[in-house]
């Protein structure tokens, strides 16, 4: 299996940015798709933005215009870089991806808060 090793969570403050990264241990030219999903305490873990192999983006919709998902094929790294952070984007973000089945990333914790 792939291993995704996820990095860049933290603290901060609201209307600050994080940039999230996630270093794959092969090609992602192998993945048909990677994501990022987040999730909060007693919650589903739901998908905030996407990118295929063809580079086609999808977003949800209350992240739309402040994240935006970005891969560097050479450092086998997917990032999402997060602006305009505010206090309801707090949660626990996983890297994702998918070849001939889906693996997940550790996960890390992001927290916006005064």
């Amino acid at each position: 299996q792939v291993k995704l090793v996820e990095s860049g969570g933290g603290l901060v403050q609201p209307g600050g940015s994080l940039r999230l990264s996630c270093k794959a241990s092969e090609s992602i030219f192998m993945f048909t798709v990677m994501a990022w999903y987040r999730q909060t305490p007693g919650n589903q873990r739901d998908m905030v933005a996407s990118i295929t192999g063809g580079g086609t983006r999808n977003y949800v919709d209350f992240v739309k215009g402040r994240f935006t998902i970005s891969r560097d094929s050479d450092e086998n790294t997917l990032y999402l870089q997060m602006n305009d952070l505010s206090p309801e984007d707090t949660a626990v973000y996983y890297c994702y991806a998918h070849r001939h089945v889906p693996q997940w990333g550790q996960g890390t914790q992001v927290t916006v808060s005064s």
